[in-house]
């Protein structure tokens, strides 16, 4: 028997609105998201509202809580969030294909840059920072970022140009702390304006062979040119 045509063809508009609604939800959850970080960035986690992500998304407080049931899962999204961009920056120092040397350097450049710049990266570091304060289970900090670390070190230390006597392991939880301990001084003392030349100023100091990464950072190159 030959269904009437519209009978036929209603799943059409009705798939095609399911996917319009799909499609709304996820930009409304990346905008909440966005505003919960630019909230924790600012204010940081224990004075923030769930009113107060709403105000800045735009949207209403039930919007808010259709889509994150509490500030705890917020505050879990946004440093699951702040662990998918520094593998996204690692990423792209690799396409590089620069010395493995060159890329920790690159690596702690861009990630220091995009602290100072993108909401998102400020409040992931800021949440891990009040961890204690957030009554939800988060990512270990740095965990991979660390390793990836101590494998170029690895590389470089096989490959005879790694400066240092330190095990590369060590090395690079010596480095990742003194990396991320010297942003957040910068945070506090300067708003990150000044977070590249502390960068810098740790590069020197635990890994020698980049006492001048002007010569060896594209980063560096192209901002220093710019």
């Amino acid at each position: 028997m030959k269904l009437p045509r519209d009978h036929a063809m209603g799943h059409v508009p009705s798939a095609r609105a399911k996917e319009l609604k799909q499609e709304r939800a996820i930009r409304s959850r990346q905008n909440i998201l966005h505003a919960a970080a630019r909230a924790f960035a600012e204010r940081g986690y224990p004075t923030v509202t769930m009113h107060d992500v709403a105000d800045l998304s735009g949207m209403t407080k039930g919007a808010v809580y259709f889509h994150y049931a509490n500030k705890e899962s917020l505050a879990l999204a946004v440093t699951t969030e702040f662990y998918t961009r520094l593998p996204a920056i690692s990423d792209a120092v690799a396409r590089l294909a620069v010395p493995p040397v060159a890329s920790v350097a690159e690596l702690l450049l861009r990630t220091a840059a995009a602290l100072r710049d993108e909401p998102l990266m400020k409040a992931g570091a800021r949440l891990q920072i009040e961890r204690a304060l957030i009554d939800v289970e988060l990512p270990l900090p740095f965990e991979d970022y660390t390793a990836l670390i101590s494998a170029w070190f690895q590389s470089a230390r096989t490959a005879g140009e790694l400066e240092h006597d330190t095990p590369p392991q060590t090395l690079a939880r010596v480095l990742v702390s003194a990396f991320f301990g010297a942003q957040h001084l910068s945070w506090v003392v300067n708003d990150r304006t000044d977070i590249i030349e502390r960068t810098l100023e740790v590069l020197h100091a635990v890994v020698p062979c980049t006492r001048d990464p002007r010569h060896i950072s594209p980063y560096l190159r192209e901002h220093t040119a710019a």
